[in-house]
């Protein structure tokens, strides 16, 4: 078995973690099969700025074609590297991650008419944005050139079952994956030395974490919470933190008005993912409001340090990984009295807190990086 494997940029952590978890399975499992990932750049310009976790060190057999941002790669340099390396490498398997990108469809085509064995991942979903019929009808038919899918979640998968794909051909509806290992140790040490620093009772946060941009919905967060608070005999140890940087930071201090001159809406400013647990150390409860998100991989980290949720339910991780009064709460975006609704709960109750957090980590446990990856290598050795 030769599985080839093709991914847009070698800054992607959560992707690293999983490829190294795939390699060391093949290697535990099939050591005379041959492993290789070719990122076609280091990273997406707009990105560049967050490859600061170089202590973090991933194995697995790689290569980069371009050392330069994936935006400064043309689509005939691009195709070419693309099918050069493929003719080098002759996998019997070749997974794509980028069915978007059309040098990576027509190497698609290239290598299903050498009889290779083709594997999509795909992490779109209907929820992502509005779409056309003719678009719909050319996806359909790119799609229609694999073999076997590896899909984010449950509505990745249903939105390929709209395209025409079979149900028998997704081989992992669970691969949104991050480093659980990182961040739950980071995690762990960070609520530790909290502890120790502040042994007496400590004020509890609702935290959202990710941009400060409009489609986040945060101002609808930001008067919920007021809301909420107001009134509510229960409120006076409860803050919103937000972390995180983006276009719409002092929109939102200026909604926020008197309450975070105060503290009791802080805004904790921009943090790479790794030091992203020491913050949810601080805080009891993840929120996740936006009118529209793929997935939402903040929810996974969240979980896995055993922390309820509340989530948008336009969000592609909703359905997967929030079971309603069980481990969170879902609410309509568009429902301020909603999100109300789920904040007052947790002022109301929060001795359901560590109970509910248990929850979130029996959900989570299928989105393990080590589960998935034998998953995946299950399929690849299945195709042969």
């Amino acid at each position: 078995m030769r599985v080839l494997v093709i991914h847009n940029q070698l800054w992607a952590h959560y992707k690293s973690k999983l490829f190294s978890e795939i390699y060391q399975n093949i290697l535990a499992t099939s050591p005379e099969s041959e492993y290789l990932v070719v990122h076609i750049a280091l990273y997406e310009a707009s990105r560049s700025v967050m490859q600061d976790d170089e202590a973090i060190k991933y194995d697995y057999p790689y290569r980069v074609l371009f050392q330069t941002s994936l935006d400064q790669v043309n689509f005939g340099d691009r195709l070419k590297a693309l099918f050069k390396s493929f003719d080098e490498f002759k996998p019997t398997v070749l997974n794509v991650t980028g069915w978007f990108d059309y040098a990576q469809v027509l190497l698609m085509i290239y290598a299903r008419a050498k009889g290779v064995k083709i594997v999509l991942s795909s992490e779109s979903s209907s929820m992502d944005h509005n779409r056309s019929s003719l678009k719909e009808k050319i996806k359909s038919w790119i799609v229609n050139r694999a073999d076997a899918f590896f899909c984010f979640g449950k509505s990745s998968a249903d939105y390929l079952l709209t395209l025409g794909i079979k149900p028998s051909q997704i081989a992992v509806t669970n691969a949104a994956v991050i480093d659980e290992d990182v961040i739950k140790a980071n995690f762990d040490q960070a609520r530790n030395q909290n502890f120790e620093i502040n042994s007496s009772k400590r004020s509890r946060n609702f935290v959202y974490v990710g941009r400060l941009a409009e489609e986040k919905n945060l101002d609808l967060l930001i008067r919920a919470f007021i809301a909420a608070i107001e009134n509510n005999k229960n409120s006076s140890d409860w803050k919103l933190l937000f972390v995180g940087d983006g276009p719409s930071k002092e929109k939102l201090k200026e909604i926020s008005g008197a309450y975070a001159d105060i503290g009791t809406i802080e805004f904790a400013g921009g943090h790479p993912w790794y030091k992203v647990p020491a913050w949810l150390a601080k805080s009891d409860v993840l929120i996740l409001p936006s009118k529209s998100e793929p997935w939402g991989l903040v929810v996974n980290e969240a979980m896995v340090c055993g922390m309820p949720v509340i989530v948008s339910e336009k969000c592609g991780c909703a359905e997967d990984l929030v079971s309603n009064g069980i481990n969170g709460f879902l609410f309509n975006p568009e429902s301020q009295s909603e999100l109300e609704t789920a904040l007052k709960f947790f002022l109301d109750h929060p001795d359901k807190i560590d109970f509910m957090g248990k929850e979130s980590l029996k959900i989570i446990q299928p989105f393990s990086s080590k589960t998935v990856a034998k998953e995946m290598v299950n399929c690849y050795r299945n195709l042969r």
